[in-house]
């Protein structure tokens, strides 16, 4: 337990820290450019390493990985990570997060390799809202659906994250919402945060949960509260007299620090205890010097439960910090 009554449960693994898209809400063009510093291949935590973590933190009750990035589906082989860290335990919960734009190509192999879940990021249906916030002209969002029903075909859960920005997709949360009621994929709206310190994050571009559920009810009707099956549940969930869910994840105007149970690693192999964290803890070393799985076990956990963030629900009164650790770097 940290020091808020918090246990490690969930433990998001970033598996590179680059990215075929360039949205504006998260590594915004002007910072992350053709000169910009990705990490080079050995500074890389190889899968071997990961799944090493994973196995140190089994023994504290760790019960969901869920691999990001950048885009994970960039780092080559990634379905042999997958195999790995199923053959330590066949129950644990293994999920994925990805703009989608590859996705198509690989749901079949994610599927057989032991993946349980994938989370697509999709801001937009109308192209040029799309390739505008994505920063994109490779892709289009007919692409990222294809991939989403392939992930449907081949027995994936499916969910979508959209990021609303005020004045610029707000008149997709519709569209959006009447699309994937018709496929029956869960979709969760998520507030625009002021994680790293590049999207020129503002109050006055926030569009609340509330707001938005205030317009999903004009075309959906009633919205009934549902009873989430955890307490470390990051989305809000409501139902439509239909039994469809909307998610919200409104972290600005309703934070959740209080039930917080997720670590993040890096791909350089930093524990980061916080999204919204302004520095990690090194694991790699460990790793690298030849720990074992307990020493590894015993480093993360004294670092656990030092632990206090609890920046969301700090944000408003606190003087601007030292600079955040970006989200393209640890995962959303």
């Amino acid at each position: 337990m940290d020091e808020k009554n918090r246990p490690l449960r969930d433990l998001r693994i970033s598996v590179t820290d680059r990215c075929n898209f360039r949205c504006t809400y998260c590594m915004p063009r002007e910072h992350f450019g053709s000169q910009h510093p990705f990490l080079p291949r050995n500074e890389l935590l190889t899968y071997e390493e990961m799944v090493h973590v994973i196995a140190s933190l089994l023994p504290l009750g760790l019960e969901k990985i869920r691999l990001t990035g950048g885009e994970p589906l960039l780092r080559r082989n990634l379905t042999t990570l997958i195999e790995q860290i199923r053959e330590l335990d066949s129950s644990l919960d293994i999920a994925l997060t990805t703009n989608g734009a590859l996705l198509h190509d690989h749901a079949l192999s994610l599927k057989e390799a032991g993946l349980n879940r994938v989370t697509v990021s999709l801001d937009a249906l109308e192209q040029e809202t799309f390739q505008s916030l994505a920063d994109t002209t490779s892709h289009t969002p007919n692409a990222i659906l294809k991939g989403i029903e392939s992930a449907i075909e081949v027995g994936l859960g499916v969910k979508v994250n959209t990021v609303i920005k005020k004045n610029v997709n707000d008149a997709e949360i519709l569209p959006l919402a009447e699309k994937f009621e018709t496929l029956g994929v869960p979709l969760r709206f998520i507030e625009f945060m002021d994680v790293g310190n590049t999207n020129a994050w503002q109050m006055d571009d926030v569009v609340s949960g509330g707001d938005i559920r205030r317009l999903l009810r004009q075309s959906f009707g009633p919205l009934t509260p549902v009873q989430g099956q955890k307490a470390s549940e990051v989305a809000k969930r409501y139902r439509t007299p239909s039994g469809y869910e909307f998610g919200f994840i409104e972290s600005v105007t309703s934070p959740f620090c209080g039930d917080c149970t997720r670590a993040r690693l890096s791909a350089n192999g930093q524990i980061y205890t916080c999204l919204f964290a302004t520095k990690g803890h090194d694991i790699k070393s460990i790793l690298r010097m030849g720990g074992s799985t307990q020493q590894i076990g015993h480093a993360i956990a004294s670092i656990w439960t030092k632990r206090n963030d609890r920046y969301s629900e700090e944000r408003g009164a606190q003087k601007p910090k030292d600079t955040k650790v970006e989200m393209s770097f640890i995962g959303g």
